[in-house]
């Protein structure tokens, strides 16, 4: 049974900047650079069928490229804090990709997603980090000039059960390439 989600890939120069900021926080796990992506949508463990439905129902997607802008860092979990991410802005052509994704997988028949989509890449995994080590961490590395790269594809993901997740592995690739010939298709 894979393990799948959507999401889009963080490109090479942006990696960097962000490897960057990997170190000086105790009990955090860092996520290997070539894992950093951000979720548009989790879907889970799923059975080989209902993989090749969304694969197949993914490219009914169509949306132009878009601007992705991560701009500092922030920490999830409040009083007991278990990730360190770099913060993406949530505009508007983003949160609506991740809507449509919703919707689609919605319709395959999946749960809808249980929590709200707030955009970000995982940096570290934090276990027994205290919210002191954090806040210090955060008031060193946590401002960073923002970085924007273009969104010209999002992806299909797979991964093995694993404790912080990764390796990932791209399933699908779906490109942003918004077109009358394909949204004719699409309202056929």
């Amino acid at each position: 049974m894979p393990r799948l989600f959507t999401g889009l890939e963080i490109p090479a120069d942006v990696t960097r900047t962000l490897s960057h900021l990997r170190g000086g926080l105790p009990g955090a796990r860092w996520v290997d650079p070539e894992n950093y992506h951000l979720t548009l949508r989790f879907i889970g463990d799923i059975d080989g069928v209902t993989a090749n439905e969304i694969a197949s129902t993914l490219f009914r997607i169509n949306r132009k490229p878009f601007d992705v802008q991560l701009q500092g860092l922030a920490s999830f979990g409040g009083r007991k804090p278990r990730a360190v991410v770099a913060s993406v802005v949530p505009s508007k052509p983003l949160v609506e990709l991740q809507a449509e994704l919703e919707r689609l997988l919605r319709r395959v028949g999946l749960d809808p997603e249980g929590r709200k989509f707030t955009p970000h890449v995982t940096l570290a995994w934090l276990r027994d980090a205290s919210c002191q080590d954090v806040a210090d961490y955060l008031s060193l590395r946590g401002y960073f000039p923002a970085k924007v790269f273009k969104a010209e594809r999002f992806v299909l993901y797979s991964s093995r059960a694993s404790t912080g997740g990764g390796p990932y592995v791209v399933e699908a690739p779906y490109a942003l390439k918004h077109t009358e010939e394909t949204r004719a298709v699409r309202t056929a």
